[in-house]
């Protein structure tokens, strides 16, 4: 199996202690690589990521912040760095879609909610890591994206997915502003993935999204993990940058 250049290096994985998050946390840390794992609400289980981690011989530590409030990812960045000695490697996972509200109920608290944890905290997270990641030789972005910004999201859902395409041009942005400093940043659109964020999704609509996948079922967190691991990887990915992975089950297809 080639060897993915992936252990020792210094990875923060933020929305890390569920979901895709959590996945990835293992998936790194099986690859020798340490880790910062972000949690907000859910500080057990992302001590208990930690410890498992441990186990398999790398640094980690968890760190609690609340990325959907502004202003916090200064703090959560160098804690992760201070606790890991550095930093090679950002994955902007955390996300919510926070409540379903159609546009003709828009309210204004309802976009800075949304805003503020799905697209400014990606921006606020690059920006504290930027120094981290260029002086690691090696550093790279990889932000969650998803396939509402590919197609508008379901009703109810506008507003992430507005945010979720924010994030995928950022995405393109940080590539060409970034490289300069060798760092690449890429993203993952996830399609209907297994995970909390689908807990208020009605069944009816769950259905329909479930009659679009060629393959037949809905994804699981560890269904995403491959797409994370090879654009995070120096040794396979080391000239690809600006790019989105589409991991669907063949849903949406660009």
């Amino acid at each position: 199996m080639m060897d993915m250049g992936l252990g020792g290096l210094r990875v923060l994985v933020t929305g890390g202690s569920s979901g895709i998050g959590a996945a990835l946390v293992r998936a790194f840390a099986g690859s020798g690589a340490h880790v910062a794992v972000h949690y907000n609400s859910r500080r057990d289980d992302a001590e208990a990521l930690v410890r498992e981690a441990e186990g398999r011989g790398v640094i980690a530590l968890a760190v609690g912040a609340n990325l959907g409030s502004p202003g916090h990812a200064d703090d959560l960045v160098k804690a992760a760095a201070d606790g890991l000695g550095g930093l090679d490697i950002l994955i902007n996972n955390a996300g919510a879609l926070v409540g379903r509200r159609p546009l003709a109920e828009f309210e204004p608290e309802s976009f800075d909610q949304v805003m503020d944890v799905n697209f400014r905290s990606v921006l606020e997270c690059a920006h504290a890591a930027h120094p981290f990641l260029k002086a690691s030789g090696k550093g790279a972005i990889v932000n969650t994206g998803s396939i509402a910004a590919r197609h508008g999201g379901g009703r109810g859902s506008g507003l992430y997915a507005a945010a979720k395409a924010g994030v995928h041009s950022l995405t393109r942005t940080m590539a060409k502003e970034f490289a300069v400093d060798g760092i690449r940043a890429n993203a993952v659109a996830p399609g209907v993935i297994t995970t909390p964020l689908h807990d208020t999704t009605p069944k009816a609509a769950m259905e329909t999204m479930l009659a679009q996948i060629v393959m037949g079922r809905f994804g699981t967190p560890e269904d995403c993990v491959g797409a994370y691991l090879f654009l995070a990887s120096p040794t396979l990915a080391g000239y690809i940058t600006g790019q989105i992975i589409d991991v669907n089950g063949g849903q949406y297809m660009p």
